[in-house]
This record gives structure tokens, C-alpha cells and sequence, in this order.
């Protein structure tokens, strides 16, 4: 069984920095994604950042420039960095880890963007 354990989530004002950790763990081969969603009071839970096989990234549109997603294959980790966050980036942040025989998700972490 894998389990992922997040942190680094807090309150924060327009135009701050957050970094979020993310850290996998258990019966671990292969890591396929590893990356980050967000869930925002009355959204539906999006694709924020994530490494793909370890080589690809993506982003959402909405973060492309301010967020960077890195990865620390020998620690099983994945960090997010959060510049210039704004009110709308205030959500539950959760990690998410998956490969072919598991879908791990963390229970999620809060980032709140407000003065």
C-alpha cells in the first residue's frame, strides 16, 4: 500500500510564496505521476502541477510562470512552489501519486490567499 503525506499549506497575502511538500511512501516501484490537484468551495477538483514518468510536467494554465513543481526521485517527494499566489488560488491542495497497481491520495492541505 502507498500513502502520501502533504505539507507546507497555510494563510498567505496576495502576492506571497507558499511551498508545499508531498511525500510517498510504502510499496513503492514505479512512480507514474506525482503532482498536485486543488479544490476550491464549490469547484470541482483541478490539475494544478504534476511530473509524468518522471521527465514530463504540466501545469495549469492558471499557474504557468508563478508555480514549479520539482521532484526528489530518491526521497519519493514532490515539492510545489507557489509565487505571486493570488486570492483564486485558495483551495485544498492535494498530492497524488499513482502508477499502474495504486491511486494514492493525501487528505489534503489548505492554502488561503487573503489579506
Amino acid at each position: 500500500q502507498v500513502q502520501v503525506v502533504e505539507s507546507g499549506g497555510g494563510l498567505v497575502q496576495p502576492g506571497g510564496s507558499l511551498r508545499l511538500s508531498c511525500a510517498a511512501s510504502g510499496s513503492i516501484f514505479s512512480i507514474n505521476f506525482m503532482g498536485w490537484y486543488r479544490q476550491a468551495p464549490g469547484k470541482e477538483r483541478e490539475l494544478v502541477a504534476g511530473i509524468i514518468s518522471g521527465i514530463s510536467v504540466r501545469y495549469a494554465d492558471s499557474v504557468k510562470g508563478r508555480f514549479t513543481i520539482s521532484r526528489d526521485n530518491a526521497k519519493n517527494t514532490v515539492y510545489l512552489q507557489m509565487n505571486s499566489l493570488k486570492p483564486e488560488d485558495t483551495a485544498v491542495y492535494y498530492c497524488n501519486a499513482r502508477d499502474h497497481a495504486y491511486d494514492a491520495w493525501g487528505q489534503g492541505t489548505q492554502v488561503t490567499v487573503s489579506l
